[in-house]
């Protein structure tokens, strides 16, 4: 029997993979990409599992889980440096390095799961600051050709929450990405109000780097944000929807309610997933499905308990979505990915 995804992912859901690699040393990366490519299936590429929703049936090819670990800073001078960073790395482990090295540009990143490889992906964001705002380019392999590749920001199709390597699945593996970080006590200017508030400094203000980036951490942990390492929010993947988009018509509903309605990075109408979920008649510890519940501390988030599977936990978004679309007529997204088999154009 192959390796169960369960072990490898923050839900703890998951049949076998038919085959499981670890990749751990940069150098490998020709000789494993060499076993994989050819295969019907495109290799479905793991991280920290704190995104991933997997099938009880396991996934029907390679999964790879890549471990490379290492940070590089380089000096551009003028203040600035750039910071290379191998795909394994976790996502919290290079903010904290980047605030104990005095580099401002990522420090509202803190406290994100996952790894420095999947942040691209879902084009990973929080308190208005998105890893998208400072990367310059990822080296990653595409199996549609069959080598490494540079890819430089513009041609990765950032939004709110995804890019090509979320719309195209299966074309990339990331390897590492490039960011381009600025020399500054002080961190980015606080854009979003909750933070303001949580550093009791004006909107607009730039605190102290390592006193945003531990306020950060404080209010992500007092809000629930966090990824406990055990009780009964442990198995979790996080927020579950998307903020969606949202209509003129919409926004003014969700206004007349008191419901945030915001403009993301490209001036797009969002509602709050969370208060739709709320206005739909769902709360925290609410069950949804046997064996999956809303967390203790916020709805949008769901937890699975010993008696979950993967197909319960999938009925239960189905039935969120379901209810917020009929009770307020906005469609919501799911935010995790489900390992499916995606057909390779890799050449053997």
């Amino acid at each position: 029997m192959g390796e169960l995804l369960a072990d490898h992912t923050t839900l703890r859901l998951g049949g076998p993979a038919d085959r499981f690699l670890t990749h751990a040393d940069p150098a490998d990366w020709p000789s494993l990409a060499h076993s994989v490519r050819g295969e019907r299936a495109a290799p479905f590429v793991l991280g920290g599992g704190s995104n991933t929703l997997a099938a009880d049936a396991g996934y029907p090819g390679t999964v790879i889980r890549m471990a490379t670990r290492g940070i590089i800073v380089r000096p551009l001078g003028d203040g600035l440096v750039e910071v290379v960073t191998q795909a394994g790395e976790p996502l919290s482990a290079l903010v904290a390095f980047t605030v104990a090295e005095g580099l401002s540009g990522i420090e509202y990143l803190g406290g994100i799961p996952g790894t420095v490889g999947a942040a691209p992906v879902q084009n990973t964001g929080a308190y208005s600051q998105q890893i998208s705002d400072t990367l310059t380019r990822i080296t990653a392999y595409d199996w549609h050709l069959s080598r490494t590749v540079e890819l430089r920001t513009a041609g990765c199709e950032f939004g709110y929450r995804t890019s090509a390597f979320k719309t195209q699945p299966g074309r990339w593996t990331i390897l590492d990405i490039v960011l381009r970080l600025t020399l500054s006590p002080y961190a980015a200017s606080v854009a979003y109000p909750h933070l303001a508030e949580a550093l009791a400094v004006p909107l607009g203000a730039r605190p102290p780097l390592a006193e945003a980036a531990q306020g950060v951490l404080n209010d992500r942990r007092n809000r629930g944000l966090r990824l406990p390492s055990r009780g009964p929010d442990a198995r979790q993947v996080g927020s579950v929807f998307l903020n969606p988009p949202i209509t003129r018509a919409q926004a003014a509903t969700v206004r007349a309610a008191d419901g945030p309605v915001y403009r993301d990075q490209n001036g797009r109408l969002r509602a709050s997933a969370g208060w739709l979920l709320e206005q739909a008649g769902y709360h925290p510890a609410t069950q949804v499905t046997p064996g999956v519940s809303c967390s203790t501390r916020r709805t949008l988030t769901l937890t699975a308990h010993n008696d979950a599977t993967a197909s319960s936990f999938g009925t239960a978004l189905q039935t969120l979505a379901s209810r917020v679309l009929a009770t307020t007529t906005v469609r919501l997204t799911p935010e995790p990915v489900r390992p499916t088999s995606v057909e390779s154009l890799a050449h053997s």
